[in-house]
């Protein structure tokens, strides 16, 4: 099957290894390598900042969305985060444990657990965003303001067409 000519000339372009490993082939046109590496090389520089507080990465995720969403239910932090409902059951469980989220029955539907934060869930949230912060630093550096700002609107772009498609 041939290559089509945007993605041959995009490979050949940027088909050179990165940083120091293997040339990209194939993977040089597709943006869904990159953003995993992006991924994955983030994701790894804010577990090892926050082990220390003996937290999941995805948990800052969870906690900065039931803060700005009061009230909201584990079904809906689930979907809006894209994870597992059981994962998160056990993430909720262990913020609980901890003394950092609340989970509590509806009084208008008791199959709905409705989650909060705690005062102390959200001092822990907020040194979290600082450690997360500084865990991509070298990032934001790496690209001007306007960069970063057109870089966080693309992504967003291409996550919600993907959205949408899959609705």
């Amino acid at each position: 099957m041939a290559q089509e000519p945007h993605l041959a000339q995009a490979a050949a372009q940027y088909d050179q290894p990165l940083i120091e490993g293997l040339k990209q082939g194939l993977l040089a046109g597709a943006i869904g390598p990159r953003l995993r590496l992006l991924h994955n090389l983030l994701s790894a520089r804010v577990d090892e900042a926050i082990e220390p507080i003996g937290l999941r990465s995805g948990t800052f995720w969870v906690m900065a969305l039931i803060d700005a969403n009061p009230g909201c239910s584990q079904a809906e932090i689930a979907r809006e985060v894209a994870m597992d409902k059981a994962n998160l059951v056990a993430l909720i469980g262990q913020l609980e444990k901890r003394g950092l989220a609340t989970r509590e029955r509806s009084s208008g539907d008791r199959r709905r657990n409705i989650l909060s934060l705690t005062a102390e869930g959200k001092v822990v949230m907020e040194d979290l965003a600082g450690i997360i912060r500084d865990a991509g630093k070298p990032m934001r550096d790496a690209l001007s303001a306007e960069e970063f700002a057109t870089l966080r609107s693309l992504v967003l772009r291409a996550y919600v067409s993907l959205q949408r498609n899959d609705s």
